[in-house]
């Protein structure tokens, strides 16, 4: 009998051996990265370095278009005063004196420019706005309606692409 009661205590503690080594290598392989972990891991990276990329790409792409359209922005700054000079040319000259032929190359020259993005920031009568208006000056106003609206245009202020290249010089009732 303690023959049978050894042997039984013998699997029973073969048993719990195994049972404990079984234990460990759950442990271990727990601790361990699975592959398929690791996949996931590295598609991960693989994903963020792609839209990082991407946004790289979109981003140089749209500073490229903005440099094309802003290239010739100090060209056309340099010529507002020459229009300037030309529209109180012909403002002032009396009738007849300007030609025709000397019309039509100025109404060519703003077509181009207008062509190229530019457009006249809208001034006269306008309620005064600090982000395209430049005040010269405060006159009173000669109806209580023109208060804080612009009377006088000193010079026209201009946009190239939406974006502000000289701001309208401008006289404002107050």
């Amino acid at each position: 009998m303690k023959k049978k009661e050894n042997e039984n205590n013998l699997e029973e503690e073969k048993i719990q051996s195994e049972n404990q080594e079984n234990l460990t290598d759950n442990e271990e392989t727990d601790t361990q990265e699975t592959p398929t972990d690791e996949l996931a891991e590295m598609k991960e990276k693989y994903l963020r370095l792609y839209s990082d990329f991407e946004n790289f790409r979109k981003r140089t792409a749209k500073e490229k278009v903005d440099l094309i359209q802003t290239a010739s922005a100090g060209l056309i700054v340099e010529l507002l005063p020459v229009i300037d000079d030309y529209e109180r040319a012909l403002a002032n000259a009396p009738e007849g004196e300007i030609s025709e032929g000397i019309q039509l190359i100025f109404a060519k020259i703003n077509s181009v420019l207008q062509s190229k993005g530019l457009k006249e920031l809208p001034a006269k009568g306008e309620v005064f706005d600090a982000e395209i208006h430049d005040c010269i000056t405060q006159f009173a106003a000669p109806t209580e309606a023109d208060k804080g609206k612009v009377i006088e245009v000193i010079e026209k202020g201009y946009t190239l692409h939406e974006k502000v290249i000289r701001f309208a010089k401008v006289v404002v009732g107050n």
